[in-house]
């Protein structure tokens, strides 16, 4: 395997491996809000304003894993 193929690998990986996380993650989050506002809906926009923060959290670690990706890549 050449260097380029392997950083190349490793590019895929660093998407792959930063997106699984965070998108369960979201799918879980989102799941126990949308529980908390049926239990509780008088609460409903103090759990959306957390709920959207914490989705916009998750969604940056994807990010940074899409700027290692591209660091890679500029390398090959």
């Amino acid at each position: 395997m050449t260097s380029s193929a392997i950083i190349a690998l490793a590019a895929a990986l660093a998407i792959a491996l930063s997106t699984i996380g965070p998108s369960i993650a979201q799918g879980i989050a989102a799941s126990r809000a949308m529980d908390a506002i049926a239990r509780q809906p008088e609460a409903a926009g103090d759990i959306r304003s957390t709920l959207i923060l914490s989705l916009g959290l998750m969604e940056a670690l994807t990010i940074y894993g899409l700027l290692i990706a591209f660091m890679l890549v500029s390398k090959i």
